[in-house]
């Protein structure tokens, strides 16, 4: 049986959250299809080729249009989306993060940040850096997230589930930052040490 692309995609999201990204192999998602693993490789050079193209499924089918004009609202949004969609999946930020690390893809929650910052002017240095600072938010927070969903339910931890979520906490105050950075006459491009 020959399969499309888009249907590996799928049946790999699908192996991902019922098993985990440690369990996501190119031999087990070939027994979901009911091929042999190398009839996967028509379609995806590697394993980390395949991981990519799942990232980058994953954040599209969390994307959603933006809302507000505000640049920092529109970058609240933009977390906030990214958030909610890696964590509609099992391993969904280690996932994205992995794919982000490698520079497989997954680029674009980047791209959308660096662009609603814009109108803050923070310049070619800060503007990059600011847009990396909220995206390690969002991938380390939701990270924490699973990971202790997960071990808790696996009785790896005696922790209940958390009541709530700070994330919105946290990225008010990285906002907050940006936006006095912002604000500050001259602070463009200031080189803040290593």
């Amino acid at each position: 049986m020959r399969h499309h692309r888009d249907d590996v995609v799928r049946h790999a999201i699908d192996v991902l959250d019922a098993y985990g990204l440690a369990d996501l192999t190119m031999r087990r998602l070939a027994g979901e299809l009911d091929v042999r693993p190398s009839a996967l490789y028509h379609h995806f050079r590697d394993k980390q080729s395949l991981l990519a193209a799942v990232a980058d499924e994953v954040l599209r089918r969390g994307a959603r249009p933006l809302v507000s004009t505000a640049w920092d609202e529109q970058v609240v949004e933009i977390c906030s989306g990214l958030r909610d969609a890696l964590l509609a999946y099992r391993d969904g930020a280690e996932l994205v993060s992995t794919v982000i690390a490698f520079g497989l893809g997954a680029s674009r929650p980047y791209d959308d940040l660096v662009a609603a910052l814009a109108p803050a002017r923070l310049g070619a240095d800060l503007a990059p850096t600011a847009a990396r600072t909220l995206l390690h938010l969002v991938l380390g927070h939701t990270l924490d997230e699973q990971t202790h969903l997960q071990a808790g339910s696996a009785g790896a931890i005696g922790d209940d589930p958390r009541p709530r979520s700070d994330f919105a906490a946290g990225l008010g105050l990285v906002v907050d930052g940006i936006r006095l950075r912002a604000s500050v006459p001259g602070s463009v491009g200031l080189d803040q040490g290593a």
